[in-house]
């Protein structure tokens, strides 16, 4: 039943979205928008997303090191790189961090709980500095582009935040938690619960830490918004960065809402609309957002040829072996 429900929403969600392109978009007009794209500006957007794996990468080494769990940084970075390929075929970049948390524990046995709270805590304060970036770029947009609409998403995605930040580290909440004890038990997924919590609250004992991780992701995201800047001005969006420092954290946010299968169809939606909403063509901002989604399949490709690499080295030392 909860199978057939998620699948039926990523029909809904896919079907909603590739109308409402259908509707905005002349095809021919994007095709030859598509054939004069610049690929200097398309190679620096692949550029940065790429090398901003490496201190992506770093942060999460600090952050599995403050739970005594110690990796090597080239690992951690080949980890990534085969996340990016696996969130091609799974929804959006939560079936990435599944493959990072799996192939991670499979090095760390019996920490699966631990590795699973780091890599959402990662993920959170992720989330935490694009939303505050989308704050900023707000503010610098206000009186220039008319993209108040998007206020509305980008509050809800605030007070979110908060809340998740309370319920983990806030100590008076515990007791309120515990409540939740009986129901969790009937569900047997109370010790699981249990051991993801406490690998979360373990981190309020480094703060120094937190804000560090903090400030660095805060950082990356803002060097990676300029990707998305730079997709649109290869099809000929001559918009200056500012009014991607609003479109691009609420961009990013949108994509870890797992709607459809690697953000297909709603990411070029959402191009379509925010970008639209600053008087660009629809045609325009389909060709940006199409342009990007291949930005990403270049990202994907160097964990794709580590597997392929990795698959056919197994297979032949398995073939020697067998030999």
């Amino acid at each position: 039943m909860r199978r057939a429900l998620r699948i039926g929403g990523t029909v809904l969600f896919t079907g909603l979205a590739v109308g409402y392109l259908v509707w905005k978009i002349d095809l021919g007009k994007t095709a030859d928008v598509l054939r004069h794209a610049s690929l200097w500006w398309f190679a620096l957007a692949i550029a940065i997303m790429v090398l901003t794996v490496f201190p992506m990468a770093l942060r999460w080494k600090w952050l599995l090191a403050a739970q005594g769990i110690h990796e090597y940084f080239p690992w951690l970075a080949r980890a990534y790189f085969v996340s990016f390929a696996a969130g091609q075929i799974l929804p959006t970049s939560i079936g990435g961090d599944a493959v990072r948390i799996f192939e991670t524990a499979r090095r760390n046995q019996g920490r699966t709980a631990d590795l699973t709270a780091i890599v959402l805590l990662e993920r959170g304060l992720g989330g935490a500095a694009t939303v505050l970036l989308g704050a900023i770029g707000f503010v610098l947009a206000v009186g220039r582009y008319h993209v108040g609409a998007y206020l509305w998403l980008e509050g809800a995605f605030v007070i979110g935040t908060i809340v998740l930040m309370i319920l983990f580290f806030a100590r008076g909440v515990r007791p309120y938690l515990a409540r939740a004890g009986p129901l969790l038990r009937t569900l047997r997924i109370e010790r699981h619960i249990r051991a993801f919590y406490e690998g979360v609250h373990h981190f309020r004992r480094h703060p120094r830490l937190l804000l560090g991780v903090f400030a660095w992701t805060t950082a990356v995201q803002a060097i990676r918004v300029l990707a998305i800047w730079s997709a649109a001005r290869a099809v000929g969006i001559e918009i200056g960065p500012r009014l991607y420092y609003v479109m691009g954290p609420l961009f990013f946010l949108v994509l870890l809402v797992p709607f459809t299968l690697n953000g297909f169809a709603v990411r070029e939606a959402f191009f379509v609309s925010f970008l639209g909403s600053a008087g660009v063509a629809a045609d325009k901002g389909f060709a940006a957002g199409f342009l990007f989604f291949l930005v990403t399949v270049a990202l994907a490709t160097p964990g794709g040829l580590i597997l392929l690499w990795e698959g056919l080295r197994g297979g032949a030392r398995a073939h020697v072996e067998h030999g």
